[in-house]
């Protein structure tokens, strides 16, 4: 086969990695929009419902504040299209999983399916953590420490930020048992290697904590400590992950 063909073949292949590429965002794109448009209707309540753990910690009778002309409406979208995303997590893993899957063997695509659903559980385990037990934590420290003369009204673009900010930083960091799963099997690093790092993962936790969480001790190890705790996990799993998906070959 000449230079030329074969630079043709490689030019096709990637158009049609592209192509894929194109098709598998689609899908997951509509499968975000189809639920956030099933949801549009309750953006309201779907808001009040995130707002639940300041309003909680506001004193009786408080509400949050809306400083923008559009704040009222664009906000509440924007939580909707959130909660939308979470629905549809595991279609939009499947689908990144799906377009790796060709490069994949044959005893390695069937492990596919419990990668999503573990991603997509972990990811959703990270946000109701941080939803249902950090937030109470954080927004009574800040609501306590706040000197009598100052009164606490949020703004609702500023709370929406930062609870985003909070949702993503928990749903990564439940997602880290995966992470060194797919490391050690994909032989970036091995099970020993990791286990070396260890204080420096440690040490990283922390730091990621306190960058990430507010400046109170208490909402900085209720992030670091799960990172640490299911970075350990991973180090369980790994192995077994491992042997599960070897092939024939490897396994004689």
């Amino acid at each position: 086969m000449s230079d030329d063909q074969n630079s043709n073949a490689a030019g096709d292949t990637f158009i049609s990695h592209l192509v894929e590429l194109r098709n598998r965002v689609m899908k997951a794109s509509i499968a975000i929009i189809i639920v956030f448009l099933c949801l549009m209707p309750w953006a309201g309540t779907i808001y009040d419902w995130l707002a639940m753990p300041m309003m909680l910690a506001l004193p009786e009778g408080s509400k949050m504040i809306a400083t923008g002309v559009i704040s009222p409406f664009l906000i509440p979208v924007k939580v909707t299209l959130l909660v939308a995303f979470l629905i549809a997590l595991p279609v939009v893993l499947y689908q990144a999983w799906a377009f790796i899957a060709p490069g994949l063997y044959t005893h390695e695509k069937k492990l596919i399916a419990p990668l999503v659903i573990s991603s997509s559980v972990l990811f959703i385990v990270g946000v109701a953590f941080c939803y249902f037990f950090v937030f109470g934590v954080i927004f009574k420290f800040i609501n306590e420490f706040a000197p009598a003369s100052i009164s606490v009204a949020p703004d609702i673009e500023s709370y929406f930020g930062f609870v985003m900010t909070m949702f993503i930083a928990f749903g990564l960091t439940f997602e880290v048992p995966i992470v060194v799963i797919v490391l050690v099997r994909m032989g970036l690093v091995t099970v020993e290697k990791l286990k070396e790092i260890r204080p420096y993962v440690i040490v990283g936790a922390f730091v990621i904590a306190a960058v990430v969480t507010p400046p109170d001790v208490m909402s900085q190890l209720l992030l670091a400590i799960p990172l640490c705790l299911l970075y350990e996990v991973g180090l369980i799993i790994a192995p077994m992950f491992a042997r599960a998906t070897q092939a024939p070959e490897e396994a004689v």
